[in-house]
């Protein structure tokens, strides 16, 4: 692979190059094509360029993985306490002893292990990008070597070599076609081109405009790409690129090239990890000296109490709930089609800011549909989301879309025609994909723009019955070889989507499609053809459709097409779009001509449905007819015009209710598309996106016009990138990155692969996408639906929240272990409260239990009502840092205090008592076990409190939402009990002595306090924010980051090539 500092090396254009100029490039020989290289040629070009495979990216080792995973300072601590217990272990005397010190030190080290695996397992899954690059190229390739054909690996292919194609093979390299017989490539996977592209072996010349490099992939047919397939035909062509010079390696590089950031939540547990070792150490080191010279302990004795100490105050379960909190978000994300590929990524869904989308298939259903169908003076609005089939999908609705779009209003007709969908215009050097594309319409912009009046208000939102239905579509049924799917559905549909709209509108509406083509059967056709972008069917009159024309030794002629190309044939209208002989008027040209001009405006592909008839004697039953037939006729105009069927791929029903919950959330939605600016726009508007504050659309060809500033600001003031490219994406999610946004970014193809892994969030299509695009992202939605993201988002909020919970509870528990064991020397105990062994099991049984609590606690009332959280907040704002210190002084102070008054309920203190003695160990054990039962049930108060940020638990409420809330209650008591009572357990094991009820009566009356502590808390905290007080700790504090670094926003490297094809989306 290329150095990445080094010069961009200049890649030929082979497409616009000649075979000969081709193979001279190469530096081979005239005759290549028939003997191809030497096996001397192969060798020599092989240690030139080397084998046709991928530079992998370094991977780590075991070794360095679990390296990385205990390189730190609280793992340092945790295996001194270790070290040090087994030394106690094998030095100090009795039994008891013995055993305890040995189970500290075991359960030291599995804590460390478990903590590590986890790790592990979660980096495991982090990146495989590359592999699925690499799973896509050709094992094997047939090439023509010393003037013989022969298989060899693909590995082995140079650049010069002669490529033998044919129908299923799997392209090995980039090749330059050289012979080609009905050759064609599926390219789906790299180009995201639906179709198989027809291949040529002629020379091509850049369209205007544009140069060599800018032609798209799809549009350069002399050329085949390495992981694309063969579809149909064969082929010979010339290696021109192999490994990672190929296009699709290419991309490998970029995908490997972007460094995927750590998540906020990982930087800070990393931060609080080192402030936390500091405050250990210096907890620790005091508890040294205060036992050593206020207890009086011996040197071993003071170092084991200020090991207790660091031991209590490490958050041994942290890691390990925090995964907790990920994991159940991630299972809760797959129940809704939102499957997360790497544990963190999660969290990151709650700090995004802007949500840049795909349009078509995930803010649009990816059905081409029929949405208005327009008359003389009647317009039909259809229902394209009922599940019924019924002509009530239709309703007369005169004011729908009759008058331009906004941006229109005071343009040419031509003008309109050529922003929209219906433009027959190449768009950056892709041929128009609408078959019955306008070609030439010209009328002057209205020169009155007031309201229309609607003239029949009596009749709207009134419904047509099924037989007029049946009549005024026949002409889109009948004139058509399209196949509907089942149940009017895509499942096994065939044909032209534009098409298929029209007979899936008239199928659900009630008629049944196959028998109406039974009853009135194609006598003859004038075949499609881009060439005049209409087809016209023949056929024997059928009574239910034309009874009441005068059809006496006649046929019926269907004609459909572009609307331009029908008006110019056609000498009446139908009235209201009715087939009758007596509901016929002359044509008004200049009204059809606006009403096409209008509905282009709103972004809708137009088709337009004639009628006429022929007598008999003109033709003959299965004639192939040319345009002539209708074009061409010697009394000029004789077609009645029917109406316009206006189509598009309408929004997800669902989707404009979530962009709706998006933006109370305070996220942005960016949709980028490849299609047409207007079709962009009335999606936009329909979905909510393109509003009073980004009212306007701005195209691909428009922000490569830009420098990186006015990027910077476009991307700030448009919602809606139209015409866009795989660059643009890129650009986009840079400028948005630079501007302090944090970006999700949709993308389906292998093109989009470094968009995805640029973007915070990387979001893949689990129906549409590739392999490499789901490799490449963070997320990927199971059913290609925009509304899965902003639920997505939701739990994002959820996991941030849940984690400040859980720091709200877990932190205030091992502080207060630790400065328990301080403070309860510092007032006279002659040996620590806890042991290391009660703290490890406080720890936890704590984070285990309490800590799934908060984890797993569902979504408070309005998560969805806040702005997402700044760039670079820490999980620990002013606020919570302040509860958790006030958590931890209650906690400390009711634990320390309730040993005292447990000391002072006996004949005589502790420090009275001889040691070593059986009064006095009995005694100890007896603070021993008030100390703990005080610490866990506080924590249990702290736990039933922190549940709720806002809302007092003194409520009914606290019963409900979290079933495990009481689980976690039940054990962690049951488990107190336990361990205070068991024979041996209880002395041998935690050092702790049987409580009776006065010692019960203590701790009840100490989680009393502690919850009523937090919960008054809480209520100063209501007064606090309804006096306008930041207590969500939204506003930034004395550690929070900067909220942004202005970037570079240029395309890295190899960038050019990512212009694969047209993105229709």
């Amino acid at each position: 692979m290329a150095d990445e500092e080094g010069p961009e090396v200049v890649v030929p254009a082979w497409h616009c190059l000649s075979k000969e100029e081709t193979i001279k490039t190469l530096e081979c020989g005239a005759d290549l094509q028939e003997v191809g290289l030497t096996d001397a040629e192969a060798s020599e070009r092989l240690a030139k360029y080397g084998p046709n495979r991928m530079t992998e990216s370094k991977k780590k080792t075991l070794l360095e993985r679990i390296w990385d995973q205990v390189a730190n300072v609280l793992v340092l601590i945790l295996v001194i306490v270790a070290v040090v217990s087994m030394v106690r272990a094998i030095v100090e005397d009795g039994v008891d002893n013995k055993v305890s010190n040995w189970i500290q030190c075991g359960i030291i080290f599995s804590v460390i292990a478990i903590n590590t695996y986890i790790g592990i397992i979660q980096e495991g899954n982090a990146e495989k990008a590359a592999e699925a690059l690499k799973s896509m190229l050709s094992s094997d390739a047939r090439v023509v070597r010393n003037g013989k054909e022969v298989m060899i690996p693909g590995e082995s292919v140079v650049p010069g070599d002669v490529l033998i194609l044919g129908l299923g093979d799997k392209v090995p390299c980039d090749i330059r076609l050289l012979v080609v017989s009905n050759l064609a490539c599926q390219e789906a996977a790299l180009t995201g081109e639906s179709v198989p592209i027809d291949k040529t072996v002629e020379t091509l010349s850049p369209p205007e405009g544009l140069t060599p490099q800018q032609v798209p992939l799809g549009d350069r047919k002399n050329m085949c790409y390495s992981a694309t397939l063969v579809a149909q035909g064969s082929g010979r062509g010339v290696a021109i690129a192999t490994g990672d010079t190929t296009e699709i390696g290419t991309i490998n590089a970029l995908v490997n090239k972007v460094e995927k950031k750590k998540t906020a939540v990982l930087e800070q547990i990393d931060q609080v990890s080192k402030y936390l070792a500091g405050a250990i150490v210096l907890c620790s080191i005091a508890t040294f000296f205060t036992a050593r010279y206020r207890a009086n302990q011996k040197w071993i004795e003071s170092v084991t109490t200020a090991l207790v100490c660091a031991v209590a105050m490490i958050p041994e379960g942290l890691e390990a709930i925090v995964t907790v909190v990920y994991a159940w978000a991630v299972k809760n994300m797959a129940d809704q089609n939102a499957i997360i590929r790497a544990l963190p990524a999660v969290e990151t869904l709650g700090s995004v800011t802007v949500i840049c989308s795909d349009k078509t298939g995930t803010l649009t259903q990816n059905v081409m549909s029929l949405t208005a169908f327009v008359t003389s003076d009647t317009r039909w609005k259809i229902d394209v989301n009922s599940t019924d089939r019924s002509a009530d999908n239709f309703t007369r609705d005169d004011a729908y879309m009759a008058e331009r779009a906004k941006h229109q209003l005071k343009r040419s007709v031509s003008q309109v025609i050529k922003d929209g969908p219906n433009s027959d215009k190449s768009r950056r050097g892709h041929q128009s994909s609408n078959h019955f594309a306008v070609q030439s319409l010209h009328a002057p912009a209205p020169e009155d723009d007031a309201p229309k009046v609607i003239e029949h208000p009596e009749l709207q939102g009134t419904s047509p019955d099924q037989a007029y239905v049946k009549t005024a579509l026949a002409g889109g049924v009948l004139c058509s070889h399209c196949v509907l799917g089942e149940n009017g559905t895509r499942q096994g549909e065939i044909g032209n989507p534009t098409e298929l709209s029209i007979l899936r509108a008239t199928y659900m509406a009630g008629v049944d499609i196959e028998e109406l083509k039974k009853a009135s059967p194609i006598v003859a056709e004038v075949p499609f053809s881009s060439e005049y972008k209409f087809m016209a069917t023949v056929h024997a009159p059928f009574d239910e459709l034309d009874n009441n024309l005068d059809t006496a030794d006649k046929y019926v002629v269907h004609a459909k097409g572009a609307p331009d190309r029908m008006l110019k044939v056609c000498n009446k209208q139908a009235k209201s779009g009715k087939i009758d002989s007596d509901e016929v008027e002359d044509i008004d040209e200049a009204y059809w001509t606006e009403q096409i001009a209008t509905l282009s405006s709103h972004g809708l592909r137009v088709i337009a449905l004639t009628r006429g008839t022929v007598p008999q004697s003109e033709v003959t039953e299965g004639d192939q007819l040319g345009p002539e037939f209708v074009n061409g006729r010697e009394e000029g105009k004789w077609l009645t015009m029917v109406g316009l069927c206006a189509i598009m791929d309408p929004p997800r029903p669902e989707c404009v209710q979530a962009i709706a919950e998006a933006k109370g959330a305070g996220l942005r939605v960016a949709m980028i598309t490849g299609d047409h600016k207007d079709t962009a726009t009335a999606i936009g508007h329909m979905l909510g996106i393109v509003d009073e504050e980004f009212s306007e659309a701005v195209t691909g060809p428009e922000l490569d016009a830009m420098d990186d500033d006015q990027i910077k600001e476009a991307v700030m003031t448009h919602n809606v990138f139209a015409r866009a490219s795989p660059q643009n994406k890129i650009r986009i999610v840079k400028a948005l990155q630079a501007q302090g946004q944090v970006s999700s970014m949709t993308g389906d193809g292998v093109n989009d692969a470094p968009a995805l892994k640029a973007a915070d969030m990387g979001v893949a299509m689990g129906k549409e996408g590739t392999d490499v695009a789901r490799e490449a992202s963070e997320m990927i939605l199971a059913d290609d639906n925009f509304a899965t993201i902003v639920v997505a988002v939701r739990e994002g909020r959820v996991v941030w929240d849940n984690l400040r919970k859980i720091l709200l509870v877990n932190t205030p528990i091992n502080n207060a272990q630790g400065l328990s064991v301080l403070f309860g020397i510092i007032f006279g105990l002659p040996d620590t409260p806890l042991t290391a062994i009660q703290v490890l099991y406080s720890n936890l049984i704590c984070a285990v239990t309490l800590g799934f609590v908060c984890a797993i606690e569902p979504a408070e009332d309005g998560i969805m009502d806040q702005p997402p959280r700044k760039v670079g907040k820490r999980l620990i704002g002013r606020y919570l840092f302040l509860r958790i210190i006030m958590a931890t002084i209650v906690l400390t102070g009711c634990v320390v205090g309730s040993v005292f008054i447990a000391q002072a309920l006996m004949p005589k203190p502790v420090d009275q008592l001889p040691q070593p003695s059986k009064e006095y160990d009995y005694a100890l054990g007896i603070l021993r076990s008030q100390a703990i039962n005080t610490l866990d049930f506080g924590a249990i108060s702290v736990t039933l409190s922190a549940r709720f940020t806002y809302n007092s638990s003194f409520h009914p409420r606290l019963l409900k939402g979290n079933k495990f809330a009481w689980y976690s209650v039940a054990i962690v008591a049951v488990l107190q009990v336990a361990i205070t009572y068991i024979p041996g357990l209880n002395t041998v094991v935690f050092k702790m002595t049987p409580m009776g009820g006065e010692h019960w009566g203590i701790t009840i009356a100490m989680m009393l306090i502690v919850f009523i502590v937090m919960e008054l808390e809480k209520a100063l905290r209501r007064y606090l924010k309804a006096q306008g007080a930041d207590t969500d700790d939204r506003e930034r504090f004395l550690w929070d980051e900067s909220q942004h670094v202005d970037q570079n926003i240029e395309l890295p490297k190899g960038a050019s090539h990512l212009n694969l094809t047209e993105l229709n989306h």
